[in-house]
């Protein structure tokens, strides 16, 4: 059994008796999908007021993830449509673009875990098209056997260790098994991982496994069991924002350089596709190191030559957008109004309402977590600024 965070260091057999699923009740047609709407509405709130109660903190905005997948015989239920698996590709295909939106200057990597063996599927990367094939090319590995999360944890551990120190080294473990075989002790890599400043977080697809929700709290990383598809998705999108770097990790000024894009029809050879056999390793156009004219089909990347970081001016403004970010709007008593952004009545079923406090527009929930997660911006403030 595992101890109940809120009751202190009491089990649970030690607490009162409680009726949770009379929390729980059905609609007019006998249905659960209001409840469960309710309960994800609720952790969506709970969001908001823990970005509102975490204020300006530091964030970086270079980001090393290693994606951890589980591909064991238990993703191949079907509780989720039209298996876990095929699912999973489908959000994290989403995921990508959305991360790297975000995090233009970040890299990805991916490691797999099944038949109590971990390999790495994808080493770390800035370039999302490569991920997003990466993701789609996972119906290629046969899902079979139990995980092994600790062999899946040292792979990735071994690689983040070696990043620098004012980069944020993340690890993200999608898992639907109950089970893990592994070759030790599985709380040393965990005692690793936070040693090294390794954040891990874990999205379940079953139930709360009490390793896994350890490993997360004693790396500050996040833990969350899915409800439906729709909350799987909003759990993994939380993941699109930096976390909040470490108090150890130190500041430090990184070189960089802005290549301009060689407009020229003349074919070089480009150190991108420089071990893809699949294609041609001359290219027309591109963009040039400044440091050493090492060639580049896109931006951003780290020069393979001199190890320069290659970015675009829109790439470091998108990335400041989560340092500078939008300030949090008040929630306001339910009143009859309609949402500035997408022109819907409020309230609308006991939703609740959100003021900016600078323009004084009004907004739904929802619009109130696209503008703060996705645009970045108030709309209404916009508009006043271009009518001044």
């Amino acid at each position: 059994m595992a101890l109940d965070d809120t009751e202190g260091k009491e089990y649970r057999w030690e607490t009162g008796y409680e009726k949770t699923w009379e929390a729980i009740e059905e609609d007019a047609e006998g249905l659960l999908d209001t409840a469960i709407a309710e309960i994800i509405e609720k952790g969506r709130r709970r969001r908001l007021q823990e970005r509102r109660a975490a204020g300006n903190v530091r964030l970086g905005i270079m980001r090393h993830l290693y994606i951890i997948l589980d591909m064991s015989s238990s993703m191949l239920d079907q509780d989720l449509k039209p298996n876990r698996i095929m699912s999973t590709q489908k959000i994290l295909e989403k995921f990508v673009d959305e991360f790297f939106d975000g995090n233009p200057m970040s890299q990805l990597g991916w490691i797999g875990t099944r038949n109590k063996t971990a390999e790495k599927i994808a080493d770390m990367s800035g370039n999302s098209r490569k991920h997003v094939e990466v993701v789609k090319s996972l119906n290629n590995y046969a899902c079979g056997g139990e995980p092994s999360f600790q062999n899946a944890l040292e792979i990735a551990l071994s690689s983040l260790r070696h990043m620098p120190s004012h980069t944020s080294r993340e690890i993200l473990l999608i898992h639907g098994s109950l089970t893990t075989c592994d070759p030790g002790d599985v709380n040393a890599t965990i005692m690793d991982l936070s040693k090294n400043g390794v954040r891990t977080s874990v999205i379940s697809l079953a139930a709360e496994v009490r390793a896994c929700k350890a490993m997360s709290k004693e790396t500050n990383g996040t833990f969350g069991v899915i409800l439906d598809e729709g909350h799987f998705q909003d759990l993994v999108r939380e993941h699109i924002e930096p976390p909040p770097m470490a108090g150890k990790s130190d500041s430090s000024l990184i070189k960089m350089g802005f290549p301009q894009r060689n407009r020229t029809d003349d074919p070089g050879v480009c150190l991108c596709h420089l071990e893809d056999t699949s294609v041609s390793k001359l290219a027309p156009g591109g963009y040039a190191c400044p440091q050493c004219r090492s060639k580049y089909c896109e931006l951003p990347v780290e020069c393979k030559a001199c190890s320069l970081t290659l970015v675009s001016a829109p790439h470091l403004a998108r990335s400041f957008l989560h340092i500078f970010p939008l300030d949090p709007f008040e929630e306001i008593d339910a009143i009859q109004c309609i949402c500035f952004g997408c022109n819907k009545s409020l309230p609308d079923k006991n939703k609740h309402v959100y003021q900016c406090k600078q323009c004084r527009r009004r907004f739904c929930l929802d619009c109130d977590l696209f503008l703060h997660e996705t645009l970045h911006c108030c709309p209404g403030c916009s508009v006043a600024s271009l009518c001044k």
